[in-house]
Order: structure tokens, then sequence, then C-alpha cells
């Protein structure tokens, strides 16, 4: 049974594959950077991609729709940054708010970083949740791991959904996998190997773990490596260079600690190797860093679909 679906703030995707594997059909995804909309189009030439200002996109012609999705801006609430949340000009929660109230969706899905679940938020939290409620929608935050969906890093990712009150008791949040995700090794050996580096196999046993959680800075700080010294420090005990990224993998007679490239960290985000990045190495992998994974995504879809087809089925019963 398929559903309906407006993504904001889409970014290479990895929310908006996630939901498509769920079964949602998009109707328009809105997105303001270019490398990433090229993305978009690269993989979904049938997409409604909609490259354009979120602040100044209206949904009135997508009012009814079953879902608005989206991972609005989160260096409001980074810990990497200064956490200024409402006093924030990247602050797009209101925004997404206004949309709900214009589209009037029978569920949405929002996802942020870890820090939006600090104290210092609690009050924030609680007037989205009361903003949303007066509208008719019960919502609640969840801190989930991308590592308990089968993805090789541990990415915690707080995701908000609301559902429509006379529905919201059929929606229960998704259980975590009982498979452990594959490690870095495991995940990366065939792709470190592609190009005939003998130390392919050696390296992959050392890198026994799941990977750190990816970083792929904003547009104004953060290039292609693999975030801050800390980062760095656990990609090393990888076996990992995270100072840059590579172009390509290990050539023969390679000697020392591999860098990762666009296509290996896509991977370890949990995107699929059909999934293609568009743009330079640096705008590659800031789309790559910043995504939603799409096995997490996926999984929330699932759930909020079960909710709003359940009503369906019994009417249909």
């Amino acid at each position: 049974m398929t559903l309906t679906s407006v993504e904001i703030c889409t970014g290479a995707g990895g929310q908006a594959l996630g939901l498509e594997q769920a079964g949602f059909d998009h109707e328009a995804l809105v997105e303001l950077e270019h490398p990433a909309c090229e993305t978009l189009r690269l993989n979904r030439p049938s997409w409604n991609v909609l490259e354009q200002d979120l602040l100044t996109w209206s949904g009135a012609d997508y009012k009814g729709v079953d879902l608005l999705a989206g991972g609005v801006p989160c260096p409001p609430f980074s810990k990497a940054g200064k956490q200024l949340g409402a006093e924030d000009e990247r602050n797009l929660f209101p925004k997404a708010i206004e949309l709900v109230d214009e589209m009037r969706p029978k569920a949405v899905m929002f996802e942020n970083v870890r820090g939006l679940l600090d104290a210092v938020f609690d009050m924030y939290r609680l007037d989205v949740e009361g903003q949303l409620n007066k509208m008719g929608y019960t919502g609640a935050w969840r801190l989930m791991n991308a590592s308990d969906y089968g993805v090789s890093q541990l990415r915690p990712r707080v995701v908000f959904v609301g559902i429509q009150k006379q529905l919201s008791d059929h929606f229960h949040w998704p259980t975590p996998s009982e498979v452990k995700p594959p490690s870095v090794g495991e995940a990366l050996e065939d792709l470190m190997a592609a190009n005939g580096w003998e130390g392919a196999e050696a390296w992959a046993r050392g890198a026994s773990t799941i990977a750190p959680t990816l970083v792929g800075g904003s547009k104004k700080h953060g290039g292609p490596d693999l975030g801050p010294t800390r980062a760095k420090a656990a990609w090393a005990m990888l076996g990992v260079n995270g100072k840059t990224l590579a172009e390509e993998a290990p050539e023969p007679g390679f000697e020392g600690m591999p860098r990762l490239t666009v296509r290996m960290a896509a991977r370890i985000q949990g995107f699929p190797d059909d999934w293609e990045i568009s743009g330079r190495k640096t705008a590659a992998y800031r789309q790559v860093g910043n995504a939603f994974p799409p096995p997490v995504a996926a999984a929330v879809g699932e759930s909020i679909k079960a909710a709003l087809t359940a009503r369906r089925l019994h009417a249909v019963a």
C-alpha cells in the first residue's frame, strides 16, 4: 500500500530513500544546496526535486499528504556548535511547524542531532510538542542508534514522530535488529581491495568494530576529513587516516593507514552502492556525512506506515 510524502531539507536523500523503501511515494522534495539536488536527480529522475530556500516555500499544493518528513538543520542543537537553539538563525523548526499547519499531513517525522535531547532544550521540545498537539497530533522524541538497524556506525540521532490523534494508538517505535551490524573491516574490505591492495585483508581484520559517527561539517566549516581530533583518533584505532579522504582505494604496494573514499563513507552511512553522490570530493562527502542513514529511516517509515494503514485495513475488514 503506497502512501504519499513530502520531504524538506532532503540533503543527499538518506531519509527519502529509506522512506521510499518503506513504501512512501514522494510528491515533493525541497532542498537548497545544488550538489544535493543533483544527487537526488541523478538517482531518482522521476522525483519532484524543488531546489529552493525552505523559508520561501509553501506547501499549500500538498495539503492532506500522508507524511511530512525532513532533517531540519542540526547546528542549532549540535554539541560541536554553540547550541543556540531557537536563537540560531539556522533553526528551521518554526518553518517546519508552519508547514504542518499549512499541509495537515497525517504524520510528521523530523530527525536531528543527539544534542536536541539535552536538558537545555527541554522547554524547546515541549513547545514543539505543544504546538503540534494543538493541531491534533500526538508526538514523541526517540534517540535511535543507527547500529541497531544494521548500519556500521553508532550514529545516535533524535527522531520526532507525530501522528494524528485518531491514529496515534497504532504507532509503535521500531524494534532494533537482533543481528549485529558489520564491522568497518567487514563492510569495507572489498572496497579497500578494489585496486589490488595486498594489505586489505589484514587491514580488515584490524578494523574489527563499528565506526565512530561520521561528521559531515557545514557549508562554512569542515572539509573532506572525518571530523574533529577525537573522531580522527577513533578512526586511527581502526587503521584509517581520517585527516583527508582519498579519491581512490589504495594501490598495490601501499603502506600505512588507508583513507576512506566517498563511496566507502556512503556505505558506512548505510547507502546502497548504486546510490551515486554528485559533486566534487568536499561537497560529496559533506552530503554523505550529514545524511540520515536509509536503514533507520526505513525502519521508522515502516512503523509510521503501519499506523496510517491500520484504520484502512480495519475499515476493509
